[in-house]
């Protein structure tokens, strides 16, 4: 098809919606570490794992070589009240920069929640109330993981325990305030409702909080209440697995009218948004069936790919989570209260850790006062409010970008818009305010980190 017919925005129709996940790993030579026991050290089992998750959630965490999973039809229906998400041409960007580049953006922004992390919320809630469960616990950082599963347990009937990371809790009071609409309770990490929550408040007084810190109290509720399982929004491949949705919908968009990408972009934090977005297309590149260049852009505030260490490392601060072998800065490791968007998790999904230390991908680091430049700049051009953890990814399509004005290259570049920034206007008045700096840790920050990693 000539580049004319294709339209502004480039909608599937329903009936061209994916109907499986797509489970990577299946495609990888070198598979990901396996989970391991904190005490025995050796692989976690299914029986170990299902204390924590849901018992079918668990068959998809340990499955690395079936290539597809049936979405089931509850799933599906509930997918339908906001997909299939539009595939957008970003013409007033392009004429912005004047680039000769074509910029593609995948918005997942387009329901309640606000971002993309309702594709796993909903599978995770459903699995749950299939084994018949009272309720379940999470964490979140920035808050749009909290926002959609407490819409998806409020569609489903179950009970909600977030723990908020504490710096996001007092900076985005009306994202915790949607979570409490939907029936979630919510309540600042590190606390004092749990002990290990009470021990991390000892060993860092004042602290603002972590991933690390929320995941700790959420599985020691979970371990400890009748009824109740443990899920999280990001990093398992279980949740890489229900994202890929992103990338199905994005390559069949861009299959049905011809369109090839050179250059796929996401922001990277635990790695659901950019492992969802990358899916089909690493997948063709493992199987040698296309060639696609891949960068994961982060927190120059948080740097796991970019300056930390491979490893196996535990997940949660509280150290009472299996060993995952990953990209980490530490499970001790704190991000600077200045930190103003998600993105905060010390580790990385293992998957895409494997995939980045197989030299598959590339990996840059960005400070927040670039990423709101950026995100003002999609702002006045495109008419999206992006939210600071998706400006990661629009930072690296407008440099990018950017470069082809300088070279004359015609690439075409695709990027993850995960969700929107209307509940981040505190952290764009810091910025407009001239008010926002860049934290970047030293060496020294980075090592008391590293000092915590299991030998």
């Amino acid at each position: 098809m000539s580049e004319k017919t294709v339209p502004y925005k480039i909608y599937l129709e329903e009936h061209e919606m994916p109907t499986k996940w797509y489970n990577v790993r299946a495609d990888m030579k070198n598979k990901p570490a396996p989970l391991i026991h904190p005490g025995t050290k050796a692989p976690m089992t299914a029986a170990e794992l299902e204390g924590v998750f849901c018992a079918e959630l668990v068959k998809q965490e340990l499955d690395d070589t079936t290539a597809y999973f049936d979405i089931p039809a509850e799933i599906l229906s509930f997918y339908k009240m906001y997909r299939p998400a539009p595939l957008v041409r970003a013409y007033c960007l392009e004429e912005k920069l004047q680039t000769p580049a074509k910029i593609y953006y995948k918005f997942e922004g387009n329901n309640t929640s606000g971002s993309h992390k309702l594709n796993s919320a909903i599978a995770q809630a459903y699995y749950a109330k299939q084994q018949g469960l009272k309720g379940v616990t999470t964490e979140t950082g920035a808050g749009q993981w909290g926002t959609a599963l407490s819409m998806a347990c409020a569609y489903l009937g179950l009970d909600l325990k977030v723990f908020m990371v504490k710096s996001s809790y007092e900076q985005k009071p009306y994202r915790r305030e949607v979570m409490r609409t939907y029936g979630a309770s919510v309540t600042p990490s590190p606390s004092s409702d749990t002990e290990v929550g009470k021990k991390i408040l000892s060993d860092f007084p004042g602290t603002s909080g972590s991933l690390g810190c929320a995941i700790s109290e959420a599985v020691e509720v979970a371990v400890t209440t009748e009824g109740y399982r443990y899920v999280l929004g990001s990093v398992l491949a279980q949740v890489l697995l229900h994202q890929s949705i992103i990338g199905l919908e994005a390559k069949a968009a861009m299959d049905k009218y011809g369109i090839k990408p050179d250059i796929i972009i996401g922001c990277a934090g635990g790695g659901s948004n950019l492992g969802g977005l990358i899916a089909p297309f690493i997948g063709e590149k493992l199987r040698g069936e296309a060639d696609y260049h891949f960068i994961a852009v982060e927190p120059a505030s948080c740097p796991t790919f970019t300056r930390g260490t491979y490893a196996y490392d535990f997940c949660d601060t509280g150290m009472i989570c299996p060993l995952a072998k990953m990209y980490t800065l530490g499970s001790g490791f704190m991000p600077a209260p200045e930190h103003a968007g998600g993105l905060r998790f010390h580790g990385m999904s293992s998957t895409l850790s494997q995939l980045y230390d197989d030299g598959l991908m590339e990996a840059r680091a960005v400070g927040q006062t670039e990423i709101f430049a950026a995100a003002q700049q999609f702002a006045r051009s495109e008419g999206i409010l992006p939210a600071p953890e998706s400006s990661h990814a629009i930072k690296g399509a407008i440099d990018e970008a950017l470069k082809c004005k300088e070279t004359g290259e015609e690439k075409t570049i695709l990027f993850g818009l995960s969700g929107t920034g209307y509940f981040d206007m505190g952290a764009y008045e810091k910025y407009n305010d001239g008010l926002m700096t860049d934290y970047i840790p030293t060496d020294d920050d980075l090592a008391k980190g590293f000092a915590g990693i299991p030998k």
